[in-house]
Parts: C-alpha cells; structure tokens; sequence
C-alpha cells in the first residue's frame, strides 16, 4: 500500500510549529524593548534627582533656607538653553534642573521638599505610559502615566 502526500503534511505542522515560535518570540522582543525604555527612564530620573541633591549641598545654605522648594506642576518645556533669569543661585539652579528634567524624561517635572531637619525630599515624575504596568483598555495605555521616583537624604 503507497501513501502519498504525508510528508507534505508533516512539512505543513513543521511550519506551523514554527510560525507559533517566532510569533512568540516577537512578543519577547516587544516587551524586552519596552522594558529596556522604562529601566532607562528610571536610570535618568535617578540621576536627576541625585544631580539635585549635589547642586543643594554646593548652596547648602540657600537649601536650608526652602530656596529650593518646589512643587509638581504642568511639566516644564524643554528648552536647548533655558532662560536663567532668576536672582539668586538657587532659582537658576531650579531652572536649570527643571529644563534637564523636561529633556531627559517625556512629561518630566519635579519636585523638592526641604523640612526643618535638614532632611530633603526629591520626587521626579514623568508619563510612563508606554513602559511596563497594567493595560489600560480605556486609553490604550500600558503603564502608569505618572510614574515617580523618590529619594530622601540629608543636608
């Protein structure tokens, strides 16, 4: 008895099998990219706040004073040379810190609490949305918009 067309076949589910593996290792590289830009947007808003803190302990005497108190708000424009119109060291330094911050980080603000006991607080926040996170079916979002990191050291 011949048969005929079974290796046919065979090739058929071979091929199938691997159409199944490179579509699962497309999703793989899809989210290690994505990934990958939410790990680097982290790493920038570590280094800006760390970058804050340098700039406050070189005019520790204004931060101690809330020269360099500021609060979250509308995310700053990033601007090649921003404007340093300020009077005083700190509020160019705050300029300064916030245009780096807007450049470095999509949606980037931030923010620096100084309390009596020398103790500061700096978040920086920026829109994550196209990072890691819960999908959000409603804006077709898949990470948080408002992603922030905090740090606390002492002056």
């Amino acid at each position: 008895m011949k048969q005929s067309g079974f290796t046919l076949l065979e090739v058929l589910v071979a091929v199938l099998v691997l159409a199944i593996g490179l579509l699962g290792l497309a999703g793989l590289m899809t989210a290690s990219v994505r990934n990958n830009q939410s790990a680097y947007q982290r790493t920038q808003a570590t280094w800006l706040a760390y970058d804050i803190v340098d700039r406050m302990r070189v005019d520790r005497a204004a931060a101690l004073a809330s020269n360099y108190n500021t609060a979250l708000g509308s995310p700053a424009t990033c601007a090649a040379t921003p404007v340093l119109a300020g009077a005083t060291m700190a509020a160019n330094e705050l300029t300064d810190w916030k245009n780096q911050v807007a450049c470095a980080l999509p949606a980037g603000d931030g923010a620096i609490a100084v309390q009596a006991n020398r103790t500061v607080t700096i978040t920086v926040q920026w829109n994550d949305s196209r990072g890691v996170g819960k999908h959000d079916t409603s804006t077709g979002n898949a990470g948080d918009s408002a992603q922030q990191f905090t740090i606390q050291t002492r002056l």
